[in-house]
């Protein structure tokens, strides 16, 4: 994932920025600690460019276009 996710904890931040690079597209992400978080999901940012976590809420907004 983007260096910018990989610095938080899972679900720290509520708005990720990502690129066609950090797809396929999980929550919590690879680099995210998840001892403290919920299952993973898959987004699907084809609708957009945007995705929402259904757990946690977290939005993901995709830079390219």
């Amino acid at each position: 994932m983007s260096k910018s996710l990989a610095k938080n904890s899972a679900n720290l931040n509520k708005v990720y920025h990502v690129t066609k690079a950090d797809l396929p597209l999980s929550c919590p992400g690879e680099d995210m600690k998840t001892w403290n978080s919920h299952p993973k999901v898959y987004l699907n940012l084809s609708k957009e460019n945007q995705a929402t976590c259904p757990y946690c809420g977290a939005q993901y907004i995709m830079d390219d276009k």
